[in-house]
């Protein structure tokens, strides 16, 4: 389905990125894979020639810096040609309270896991609308649908993330350009390990992959998972807020 596509992957040195990339490889796509930790990237690489002889390049970028992603994404494009797929999925956590009401942690959140998606979008747009074919995938999160206390940022960084992708999937449909919005719930990653409340329906990152690889395949405009979290997060909003409240401290 995919043989000899290529595909650019942000947020890869780690966690569902670094999981997305072994899957890619093993489905046919060569890949460009994009991160802030080079060292990580280049021992990923390593790992991905054993699977088989697509190409792999490897590229250090921030993407909450408009020019470093600019300037990273022009060399995979110099060194590997015009991506298929664009997996958004660089993000950051964080969380804050109104006794350390931080700005700076909420403008890093909001700067990378929106910001960043978009600069992303934006550099591997004009090709795709050129060639009139391609697929976005985002990785948003279920904390999309529901804030709750502390995590407040984190919530706001991916509903507003979906919303744009959702807007923007209506835009590309006439160009022949599909886009995903993926919503994970708990995944066993870097990230979450900082969490020091209860995480329901936890998952693995290498499961993690195999569903949003799923998705992709099936070209899901949303994908939420898993279910049950998903039900859970949904059935929040007919809880009084006292109690989700007192949930959220627990």
């Amino acid at each position: 389905m995919f043989k000899e596509k290529l595909a650019f992957v942000t947020g890869a040195s780690s966690g569902i990125g670094r999981s997305l990339a072994l899957q890619l490889k093993q489905d046919g796509f060569h890949l460009a894979l994009f991160a802030r930790r080079l060292t990580q990237l280049e021992n990923l690489k390593d790992e991905l020639a054993s699977i088989n002889d697509l190409k792999v390049g490897v590229y250090q970028c921030d993407v909450a810096k408009k020019e470093s992603v600019r300037e990273a994404f022009q060399k995979a494009f110099a060194d590997l040609g015009a991506p298929y797929l664009l997996i958004a999925n660089a993000g950051v956590g964080g969380s804050t309270s109104v006794r350390n009401f931080d700005t700076d942690i909420m403008a890093t959140i909001l700067q990378t896991n929106v910001m960043g998606a978009i600069y992303c979008i934006s550099e591997v747009l004009p090709s795709m609308l050129e060639q009139k074919q391609g697929h976005i995938v985002g990785i948003s999160s279920l904390a999309a649908y529901r804030s709750f206390p502390y995590t407040h940022a984190y919530s706001a960084s991916k509903s507003a993330l979906s919303a744009h992708l959702q807007g923007l999937a209506l835009e590309l449909k006439p160009h022949g350009i599909k886009v995903s919005t993926i919503c994970p719930g708990f995944i066993k990653t870097p990230m979450t390990a900082k969490n020091k409340f209860a995480m329901p329906f936890i998952m693995e990152a290498d499961q993690a992959a195999l569903k949003i690889m799923n998705a992709i395949k099936k070209e899901r405009k949303v994908y939420n998972f898993p279910w049950q979290t998903y039900l859970l997060v949904k059935a929040t909003g007919f809880l009084p807020a006292s109690l989700v409240t007192k949930k959220a401290k627990g």
